[in-house]
């Protein structure tokens, strides 16, 4: 098993669908973990094993690592300065070309999905 503050990556005799939602358990201190499955690659060409590659929802240091890198501290020492302001904050709009990659790949009006395989 590989592991990261955002996901890991583990073997599995099983292929397993792309945003199939797993949950790991059995993990330090016995909890357990929920996230998703963002890949999956046969290992070999027997279609014996997987690398299951799988994003978590709760970042951190689930796996009970000791001095893991600081960058897995999801915990912030110092909260988010409140805004001061009553005004909403205003966002900048977004122009979109329809004649430029990747929306310039389909005909004016065909875009369609193509659905999962």
């Amino acid at each position: 098993m590989i592991v990261s503050a955002q996901g890991c990556g583990f073997r599995s005799s099983e292929a397993l669908e792309i945003e199939t939602p797993i949950m790991l358990s059995g993990l330090p201190g016995g909890g357990s973990v929920t996230g998703r499955v963002a890949n999956c690659l046969p290992l070999g060409n027997d279609g014996k094993y997987f690398l299951i590659g799988a994003s978590l929802y709760t970042h951190g240091n689930v796996w009970g690592i000791a001095n893991p890198p600081q960058d897995w501290n999801v915990a912030q020492d110092d909260p988010a300065p409140a805004a001061t302001s009553a005004e909403p904050a205003r966002v900048p709009a977004v122009s979109v070309s329809k004649k430029v990659w990747p929306y310039n790949l389909f005909p004016q009006g065909t875009e369609a999905h193509r659905g999962r395989k």
